[in-house]
């Protein structure tokens, strides 16, 4: 086979793979139909895919009376196919996010981290003026979840509440951009309105990225009581001195 060969071959393959991925589980007559291939070829691609642990087969459950015969077979995508998909757009978001910073700077990839998530805030920003403030932690898990991080919420047991995502669609790219997990924290807080915290996230090597939100009770006593820090000279003369003395040392 030559190198052009080769390259029709994997092409061809990838698109079976692609097929599974979004329309999963699906029979090979269906994939063969899809993709103008002959049974052969399809049984060929689907070998090579289970072989390489990209896919797994099941069997369909039978609808109604079927006659003799075995139960068709279906073909879903695994969790190492999914992430191959996963890291090849890695790699083409990761190009473009260093050609961006290189062109137009830092900030350029922060501005772009921000206009990522300005989607799930304008989705949500309507709604979580009708949740409950102690039901919008949940709401937001809930919303992830349909975006594919798989998150819960909890209570914190230092108080307040934690909103974990299991897992991270652009953790490989987050690790080079923390910019995307920046953007992200703020977009929390601004709807949940209360002040969050990043505990830990999958592209720094954690397990989970976790969030700890304040308790909105605990954020309007520090909202409080800073505004009447700043009305009160006595506390900001104090302030002055603590700094200066940083300053000097003394």
């Amino acid at each position: 086979m030559t190198n052009a060969e080769k390259g029709a071959e994997r092409g061809t393959r990838a698109r079976v793979a692609r097929l599974i991925l979004e329309h999963g589980p699906v029979d090979a007559a269906a994939l063969g139909e899809r993709l103008g291939l002959t049974p052969a070829a399809v049984r060929r691609h689907l070998d090579a895919l289970l072989t390489e642990g990209m896919i797994e087969p099941r069997t369909a459950r039978p609808r109604g009376q079927r006659g003799r015969g075995r139960p068709a077979k279906l073909f879903v995508i695994t969790d190492a196919g999914r992430s191959a998909f996963e890291h090849a757009y890695d790699g083409l978001a990761g190009g473009a996010l260093r050609f961006l910073a290189e062109r137009m700077g830092e900030e350029a990839v922060a501005e772009f981290a921000r206009s990522q998530v300005s989607g799930l805030v304008r989705r949500l920003e309507p709604l979580m003026r009708e949740v409950p403030a102690d039901q919008r932690v949940r709401v937001l898990a809930e919303a992830l979840t349909a975006d594919g991080y798989a998150a819960s919420a909890s209570r914190a047991k230092s108080g307040g509440e934690q909103l974990c995502q299991h897992h991270c669609p652009v953790a490989h790219v987050a690790a080079e951009f923390p910019q995307l997990c920046e953007a992200e924290t703020e977009a929390f807080g601004h709807l949940l309105g209360t002040p969050v915290q990043r505990l830990a996230t999958i592209a720094h090597g954690d397990g989970v990225c976790t969030t700890h939100v304040s308790p909105r009770a605990l954020a309007s006593q520090r909202i409080t009581q800073g505004t009447r820090d700043d009305s009160d000279p006595t506390v900001g003369n104090s302030r002055n001195s603590i700094d200066k003395s940083k300053e000097t040392g003394r």
